[in-house]
């Protein structure tokens, strides 16, 4: 059985001996909890800067392809005349303030849906599924088996000349195909 301490001797453990011995232990053991440390925390760093990278090259293509799209706009709409510089002289006569300040009114060019005449001389909105243009590609390709040859063909030319779907695309082929080998 171990002696009883004296209280001397524990405030010199708590003090001195305790503190020492921690800062022995840490030395000795540092580099084995680093290199633990490493272990579990590079794989997370490798992930994350994989994810930042792949996260930037989509934000460079969404950023370009909406620098794109505005050039494209400002490319067809009207110039706006420049501003009068300060101290110039109005030019037309003088506008109530209100009308000074507010931005003028352009109407919004709608783009206009070219009509698409089928293999058998239908127009877009003859097509044998009833609101073709609002159903998603699921949804037409579950239609598409009940059509006739010259339907098939007026939905391959009107998704063709649109939305270029090649879910819907493929299974017309593919009825097509068929249907030509019977």
């Amino acid at each position: 059985m171990a002696e009883p301490r004296s209280p001397a001797e524990r405030v010199l453990d708590l003090v001195f001996f305790g503190p020492a011995g921690l800062a022995v232990t840490a030395a000795e053991e540092f580099p084995k909890l680093a290199e633990k440390g490493r272990r579990r925390v590079e794989g997370q760093i490798r992930t994350a800067r994989l994810v930042g990278q792949i996260a930037m090259q989509m934000g460079r293509r969404e950023l370009a392809k909406r620098a794109e799209q505005f050039m494209a706009r400002a490319s067809t709409s009207p110039p706006r005349p420049a501003p009068a510089g300060r101290g110039a002289p109005p030019s037309g006569p003088a506008r109530p303030r209100a009308e000074r300040f507010a931005a003028p009114a352009r109407p919004r060019a709608e783009p206009v849906p070219t009509p698409t005449v089928g293999a058998n001389g239908q127009g877009p909105d003859t097509l044998a599924i009833p609101g073709y243009d609002s159903l998603s590609a699921s949804q037409v390709v579950q239609r598409l088996a009940g059509l006739s040859h010259d339907e098939l063909l007026d939905v391959r030319t009107h998704e063709q000349s649109h939305r270029h779907r090649r879910t819907i695309l493929s299974r017309v082929e593919q009825l097509l195909a068929d249907a030509d080998g019977r």
